[in-house]
């Protein structure tokens, strides 16, 4: 493992970073410019460029044959924003769930993660299914749009309106600027994707540790820290629906854009290695369902659920750890995490959504 490793590694995160905040800045105001709502353009614009840092590695890696890479990243992704991003941003502030995300959004992301995995049961992703996902994140946007035009919310368009400057006025070839804005992003994007997918397949070969691995921890956190700077900074601004909605939106982006873009230029169908199959999947379904109880008690997530989440991930990462250091233990940890801890945290939240359920009917 040499220095120069790690610095692509770092080259290709902070490019990445850097690049998807420019280029939703461009787009949103290049959108704005054209008389699209800034709900809309929330929904769409800026769900699209939080998700760009998975898209631009996931893509370059399953050009290059790397697919464990590509799936690690988008599982990965998934997981983290759940329970280390949201899990973050409520120990900072307890956090307001709207009624939308718990009667659309969740579901569809919870849909999302079952279709993927039917898809990937036959242990590939082929150009037909990446097409079938795709297709789904279309219409997906498309209900969006039409969706928020019929129903518009006027605190949701203030919030994504202040955050992006929408309401600002142009200046004089503003358009060219913000066309400019996206080039460069995009340029950054490209540049920053090469970096840290050779660093990441670098890191993986020196250390002796699987490209999903390494997928699965450095890459996902990685290409999250857009949506972790995100749902904090609209924590900290008390920005509720950016804060939660961002990382339920980029969830679903990263399923069926990401991983379908990514099944549809690769040379070869995308393998899916067993282990993803028999453990990263499951998980990721289980915390996108966890999602739904948790949101609905109360519509809110509170400080101790944040700090469940956490703890969950850091579970999470313990046995990524041993895992990879090919430890009997890890496959131990596995059943007791799958077979135990997952249904009876997952009963408890049932039980608690119950009772919650129960006092607004009385109410």
């Amino acid at each position: 493992m040499t220095l120069l490793t790690f610095i692509y590694l770092i080259a290709g995160l902070v490019l990445l970073v850097a690049g998807a905040e420019v280029l939703v800045r461009g787009a949103a105001k290049l959108a704005a410019q054209f008389g699209i709502p800034p709900l809309i353009i929330g929904l769409t614009v800026v769900a699209f460029g939080t998700s760009a840092p998975e898209t631009a590695v996931s893509v370059q890696a399953a050009l290059n044959g790397s697919g464990d890479l590509a799936i690690g990243n988008v599982l990965g992704s998934n997981i983290a924003n759940v329970l280390l991003i949201l899990g973050l941003t409520a120990l900072i502030a307890p956090l307001i769930v709207s009624r939308q995300l718990i009667r659309l959004d969740v579901p569809i992301m919870i849909g999302a993660s079952l279709l993927t995995f039917a898809l990937a049961w036959d242990g590939h992703l082929s150009r037909l299914d990446g097409a079938l996902l795709f297709a789904c994140v279309l219409a997906y946007s498309a209900f969006l749009i039409v969706s928020s035009r019929q129903d518009k919310a006027t605190n949701d368009e203030d919030e994504f309106a202040k955050e992006f400057g929408l309401h600002d006025r142009p200046k004089p070839y503003a358009w060219l600027i913000n066309l400019a804005l996206i080039g460069v992003g995009l340029v950054l994007l490209v540049g920053g994707s090469n970096f840290l997918v050779e660093g990441a397949v670098s890191l993986a070969r020196a250390l002796g540790l699987s490209e999903l691995v390494i997928g699965l921890t450095v890459v996902a956190i990685g290409t999250s820290l857009p949506e972790l700077a995100t749902s904090l900074l609209a924590a900290l601004k008390g920005e509720r629906d950016i804060a939660v909605g961002n990382i339920v939106g980029s969830n679903i982006f990263n399923l069926l854009c990401v991983l379908g873009l990514a099944a549809l230029v690769s040379p070869l169908p995308i393998s899916i290695s067993p282990n993803a199959l028999a453990f990263d999947f499951p998980v990721m379904i289980t915390v996108a369902v966890a999602c739904l109880p948790i949101f609905f008690s109360g519509y809110r997530i509170n400080r101790w659920e944040g700090l469940l989440f956490l703890a969950y991930y850091l579970a999470y990462t313990l046995y990524l750890a041993l895992f990879a250091s090919g430890r009997p233990l890890a496959e131990t940890f596995a059943d007791a995490m799958l077979g135990y801890v997952l249904p009876l945290t997952g009963v408890t939240l049932l039980v608690i959504a119950g009772r919650a359920w129960h006092r607004q009917r009385l109410a």
